[in-house]
């Protein structure tokens, strides 16, 4: 099967024959948290491949993929224009789904500091000039002040350790313009009774560590101090354990 034609950045190195003398195509190193923390999950080709069954991932979610990906959908707009960054992959659907949304003059980049995830993410999307995928770290966003309408996140700040997350939100207000919509999908601290509760603190313990700090502050403790959104709006679901933040810029 011929690679994706997204973007030549959207490809694995393997995958493309190019002059010895290039510039590396994935330049930037993957974190050491990532790979010592998320190895099973984001890094292994065998869990790329196995976390990519909608099944799956429904599960992990207790049933609410498809919810928590049309709040994060529907918050972007049932048509979504300008110029939109995700920051970071999503196993599923959600960027498929994001890019049929996409007006026709609309782009798309999305980053993510994985070449596996960004190939993973290639073999799923049509061929979309709208559309570039490329390596870039959340923390530190190769892009100009102010040059997006949207970006979003989907269950990232929880995989990240505190410092990492709070340069991700800042980086996240930079790049997008006064006025412009952040719009977060992630874990939240579930009601005191909660069926689940218990379940979900011992796979923080276990596999997720950087997650319980969710439930310990709010993600509106993480922004920016010199950066105050011009509007907060909060939704939760599931008893508490999801929530999304549609934050004006």
């Amino acid at each position: 099967m011929p690679p994706p034609r997204i973007s030549l950045t959207s490809v694995s190195p393997d995958a493309v024959r190019r002059p010895a003398d290039s510039p590396p195509l994935f330049p930037l190193p993957i974190p050491k948290y990532m790979e010592q923390v998320y190895w099973w999950a984001y890094i292994h080709p065998r869990s790329v491949r196995l976390f990519e069954h909608e099944f799956l991932i429904n599960a992990i979610l207790f049933g609410n993929y498809d919810r928590l990906c049309g709040a994060m959908l529907d918050a972007m707009g049932d048509t979504v224009q300008g110029r939109v960054l995700q920051i970071a992959c999503a196993y599923g659907d959600l960027t498929p789904r994001l890019r049929e949304r996409l007006t026709p003059d609309a782009t798309l980049d999305v980053i993510d500091i994985l070449p596996i995830q960004l190939t993973s993410l290639a073999e799923k999307m049509p061929a979309d000039p709208r559309v570039t995928l490329s390596q870039g770290d959340s923390s530190s966003l190769a892009f100009p002040d102010a040059s997006f309408d949207t970006a979003c996140m989907y269950f990232l700040l929880h995989e990240q350790p505190e410092h990492v997350r709070r340069a991700t939100i800042a980086e996240a207000f930079r790049v997008v313009k006064p006025g412009g919509k952040i719009v977060l999908i992630d874990y939240h601290r579930p009601a005191a009774l909660h069926p689940m509760r218990p379940l979900l603190r011992g796979i923080f313990h276990w596999l997720e560590p950087f997650a319980i700090d969710l439930w310990t502050h709010g993600i509106e403790a993480y922004f920016p101090a010199d950066i105050a959104p011009a509007s907060v709006e909060k939704t939760t679901y599931f008893g508490g354990v999801y929530q999304r933040l549609v934050l004006t810029r």
